[in-house]
C-alpha cells in the first residue's frame, strides 16, 4: 500500500503540487507574521538598550491619566526641578540631570510644510552635555540663547536646512522661530536613534514650550557610583522621594518601552494571520476538490485494492498519507517564503518608521511550529472527506467502465440550509447590537455564513450551470463546458465556493470603506451646519493643531456668522477614563451642531461648567445640577458642575468644557473648527481669508463640507488598494489550481 500510494502520488505530482498552492500562501502569511514580529520585537529591544545604555536609574512622576500605548499617546507627568537635587543627594548617586523632554516639536522645512518623521516621535528636549552618545557636528557651540536650537542630522537633512538658518517650530504654543546654531548626531556616526527627530532648546524654552511649566523636567537621569548595584540606588531613590515619583533601573525602563511599541505589532501580526485564514479556508475547498476528482479517477484502482484484501482503514490511510506529504511539503515551501516575506516587511516597516536599525532575522521556534501544524492539519482535514468516500468504494466497482455515480444531494442540502440559517440568525443578532461581543458574533455569523453557503452550492450548481452555460452553448466547446459542469455537481460547487469567497471578501472590504465615506459624508451634510472646516489629517499618535488666535480673526471676517473650535484631550472623571473636549463658543457650536438640550442649557459654559450627552448621562446617573471631578492631562483635579445635557448626534457626543479647561489639556491648541458664512457672501472669499490665516500652521487647511471629507478619508483608497492586493495573494493564485 506505502509504494501504491508513493506510485500515485508521483503520477499526480502537478495537481498535487498546485493543490497544496494555497496551503503554501496561509503557511506564507502564518511564518511571515512570527518571523516580522520577532524581527521588529528584538530590533525595539536593541533601540532602548542603546537609549538607556548609560542610564542606569530613571526617575519620571506617575501621569496624571494613564494611556496604553495603543489608545494614543501619554502625557508625561512634570516632576519639580528642585527633585534633582534631592537625587544627588542619595547615596551611591554619582552623577544625576533633568531632562525636558516630549512629543510634538514639529520643525517647518525649508518647502513651508511641517517634516513628517514617519512616525517616529518628534521630541523637543534641553541642551545637555551630559549624554556620552550625543555629539555635535556642525556649528561651533550649542543653543546658548533662548532663540538658538540643535537638531539631529536626520531632522536637518530632511527639512533641507543648515547651520545659520531660520527655521519655524511648532510645539505647545503656536509657530516660533528659531536660528540653527548646532546639528549633532550619535555614536556609532548614526543620524538618528530609531529615526527619531530631535529638537534641543535651551533649558528655560524647551520647559516652557515642551512641558507648559518652567522650572520643571519630564524625567532625571541618574548614574550609580561605581560598584554600587543599580537596583540598590533605585531603591533608595524611590524611598526618598515617594510614592508619587516611578523609579526604574535603566534596564527595566528600556524594557517598558520598548513593550509599549510591541502593542502595535499585536495589530500587525492580526492582519497577516487574517489573510493566512482567508487563504486556508480556500485552501480547504480547493484540496477537496483536488483528492474527490483523484479519488473518483482512481475508482477502479481502489476497488481492485479492496478486492485483493485492503481493507477500509488502508484506503483512508492511502489516501491521507497523499495529504500528509502535501500538507509536509507545502509547510516546508511556506515556511521558507514566510521568512523572506517577514524579513522585507521588517524592512519597510523600519524603513517606514524612521530608519529603525533592524536586528538579525530571527526565525522562532513558534513560526516553524505554526507553519508545519497548521499546513499538515489543513491538508489532513481537507482530504478526509475523499478519503472516507475512497473506503467506501465497493470491489465490485472494478469491474465497472465508468466511475461510481454521484452521490444524491438530499443530505447536504439539509445539513447547508441548517448551518446556513445558523449562521444567518447569529449574523442577525450581531448586527442588532444585542450583547457586548458585537463584532465577534458579526464575524462568527459571516463565517457560518460562509460555511452554509457553500453547502448549499451543489444543489444550485447544476440549474445554475445549465442557465448560464446556454450563453456559450453557440460554440461546441461552450455546450462540452456546460455539459461537464452540470455531470458533478458536487466539483463545480467546491471549485466555485472557493472563489466564491475571494469575490465575497473583496466585495465586502469595498463596501465596508465605501460606506465609510460615504457615512460620513451623510453626517457632515446632516449633523453639521457649516461652510467651511479647519482641519488636518492625522497620521500619527498627535492630531494637527492651529493657533487659537486664529479662531478670534475668523470671527472677526467679514460675512462670517460663527466659528466653533475644539481642542480634545483624555480626562479622568471621577475617576474613568473617557476622552473630553474644551470649546471655543458653545453658543456657536449649539447652532453649526443642531445641539439640542434635554435639561439645562448648552449656549454658554462659564468656568467650572461641563456639558454632557443625554445618553451618557443616563448611563452614569448623572443630571443637572450635579458636580463631577475631572482630571485633566496636566495640573491638579477640578470640579465642574453639569449645567447642561444635550441630545447627542453623530458628530458631537461626551464631556463638553470651557475654554479655559485648555490650560491642563495635553495638547492646548484647536484640532478642529468650524464655520458658518451669512447669505449673500461668497465663501470663497471667506476661505481664502481663512486659509491667509493659517499660513503660521501649516498642518491644518481650511476646506468645504466637501473638501474635509475627502481629506479625512484621503487614505482609504490606500488601505484598499493594500487590502485587495493580499486579497489577491491569498485568493486569486489558488484559484490557478483547477485549470490543472
Amino acid at each position: 500500500m506505502l509504494r501504491a500510494t508513493l506510485r500515485s502520488v508521483l503520477s499526480r505530482k502537478l495537481r498535487l503540487v498546485l493543490s497544496g498552492l494555497a496551503v503554501v500562501l496561509g503557511v506564507m502569511f502564518v511564518a511571515g507574521a512570527f518571523v516580522l514580529t520577532d524581527t521588529l520585537g528584538r530590533s525595539f529591544d536593541n533601540l532602548f538598550t542603546t537609549v538607556y545604555a548609560h542610564t542606569d536609574v530613571e526617575v519620571t512622576a506617575k501621569p496624571k491619566v494613564a494611556v496604553a500605548e495603543a489608545d494614543g499617546e501619554q502625557v508625561p507627568a512634570n516632576l519639580p526641578a528642585a527633585a534633582v537635587a534631592d537625587v544627588l543627594g542619595v547615596p551611591g548617586v554619582a552623577d544625576a540631570y533633568g531632562l525636558a523632554m516630549a512629543d510634538g516639536a514639529r520643525v517647518i522645512g525649508r518647502d513651508g510644510k511641517v517634516v513628517s518623521s514617519a512616525g517616529a516621535p518628534q521630541f523637543g528636549t534641553n541642551w545637555t552635555d551630559k549624554d556620552p552618545t550625543v555629539h555635535l557636528r556642525e556649528g561651533s557651540r550649542a543653543p546658548a540663547a533662548d532663540t538658538e536650537v540643535a537638531m539631529n542630522a536626520a531632522l536637518a537633512e530632511a527639512a533641507g536646512l543648515a547651520v545659520g538658518d531660520q527655521v519655524g517650530i511648532l510645539t505647545l504654543a503656536p509657530k516660533k522661530t528659531f536660528t540653527l546654531v548646532g546639528i549633532f548626531g550619535y555614536d556609532r556616526d548614526r543620524d538618528s536613534i530609531g529615526g527619531t527627530h530631535v529638537v534641543a532648546f535651551t533649558e528655560p524654552v524647551a520647559q516652557q514650550l515642551m512641558l507648559g511649566e518652567p522650572g520643571t523636567y519630564t524625567s532625571i537621569q541618574v548614574t550609580a557610583d561605581d560598584g554600587v548595584p543599580d537596583g540598590t540606588v533605585r531603591d533608595r531613590i524611590a524611598a526618598t522621594l515617594g510614592d508619587a515619583y516611578q523609579v526604574k533601573t535603566g534596564e527595566q525602563a528600556a524594557a517598558e518601552q520598548s513593550a509599549n511599541l510591541k502593542q502595535f505589532l499585536t495589530f500587525f501580526n492580526n492582519i497577516l494571520l487574517g489573510f493566512a485564514g482567508v487563504a486556508l479556508f480556500v485552501g480547504v475547498f480547493l484540496i477537496v476538490n483536488t483528492f474527490s476528482i483523484i479519488v473518483a479517477q482512481r475508482t477502479r484502482e481502489l476497488a481492485l485494492m479492496r478486492a485483493v484484501g485492503a481493507n477500509r482503514r488502508q484506503i483512508v490511510g492511502s489516501v491521507l498519507l497523499e495529504a500528509l506529504l502535501i500538507g509536509v511539503l507545502a509547510s516546508l515551501l511556506g515556511l521558507g517564503a514566510g521568512i523572506g516575506v517577514g524579513g522585507v516587511m521588517a524592512r519597510l516597516a523600519a524603513s517606514f518608521g524612521g530608519d529603525l536599525e533592524l536586528a538579525g532575522l530571527g526565525v522562532p521556534a513558534t513560526a516553524v511550529i505554526a507553519a508545519f501544524t497548521v499546513g499538515v492539519l489543513v491538508t489532513m482535514v481537507a482530504a478526509l472527506i475523499p478519503a472516507l468516500r475512497a473506503s467506501r468504494i465497493p470491489p465490485m466497482a472494478a469491474l465497472q467502465e465508468a466511475a461510481t455515480p454521484d452521490r444524491p444531494l438530499t443530505r447536504i442540502t439539509v445539513i447547508g440550509a441548517g448551518v446556513f440559517a445558523a449562521g444567518a440568525t447569529t449574523l442577525g443578532v450581531g448586527l442588532s447590537g444585542v450583547g457586548d461581543a458585537t463584532l465577534w458574533t458579526v464575524l462568527a455569523g459571516v463565517l457560518v455564513s460562509f460555511v452554509g453557503v457553500a453547502l448549499l452550492t451543489p444543489v444550485i450548481a447544476r440549474p445554475a450551470v445549465s442557465l448560464i452555460g446556454r450563453l456559450f452553448s453557440w460554440s461546441v466547446p461552450g455546450k462540452l463546458g456546460r455539459l461537464n459542469s452540470g455531470r458533478n455537481p458536487r466539483r463545480t460547487a467546491i471549485t466555485a465556493a472557493a472563489l466564491m469567497v475571494g469575490i465575497a471578501l473583496i466585495t465586502g472590504v469595498t463596501t465596508v470603506l465605501a460606506s465609510a465615506t460615504t457615512s460620513l459624508t451623510k453626517i457632515v451634510n446632516e449633523a453639521v451646519q457649516a461652510d467651511l472646516v479647519i482641519s488636518g489629517l492625522q497620521t500619527g499618535p498627535r492630531p494637527p493643531t492651529f493657533d487659537p488666535a486664529v479662531l478670534d480673526r475668523t470671527a472677526q471676517l467679514p460675512g462670517v456668522e460663527a466659528v466653533a473650535g475644539g481642542s480634545f484631550d483624555e480626562a479622568l472623571v471621577d475617576g474613568d477614563r473617557t476622552g473630553v473636549a474644551a470649546v471655543s463658543d458653545m453658543g456657536a457650536l449649539q447652532r453649526i451642531a443642531m445641539l439640542k438640550p434635554t435639561a439645562g442649557r448648552v449656549d454658554a459654559l462659564a468656568d467650572g461648567q461641563a456639558a454632557l450627552d443625554a445618553d451618557r448621562a443616563a448611563r452614569d446617573g448623572i443630571t443637572v445640577g450635579q458636580t463631577v471631578t475631572i482630571q485633566l492631562s496636566r495640573g491638579e483635579p477640578h470640579t465642574y458642575t453639569v449645567t447642561g445635557i444635550y441630545a447627542r448626534n453623530e458628530m458631537i457626543a461626551g464631556w463638553l468644557l470651557p475654554p479655559s479647561a485648555t490650560r491642563d489639556f495635553g495638547i492646548p491648541q484647536p484640532v478642529q473648527a468650524f464655520v458658518t458664512v451669512a447669505d449673500g457672501t461668497p465663501v470663497p472669499e471667506v476661505k481664502a481669508q481663512v486659509a491667509a490665516l493659517l499660513a503660521d500652521s501649516p498642518e491644518v487647511s481650511v476646506g468645504d463640507r466637501e473638501e474635509f471629507v475627502a481629506q479625512q478619508t484621503s487614505d482609504v483608497d490606500t488601505v484598499l488598494v493594500m487590502i485587495q492586493v493580499l486579497l489577491a495573494l491569498a485568493i486569486l493564485i489558488p484559484m490557478w489550481t483547477p485549470c490543472w
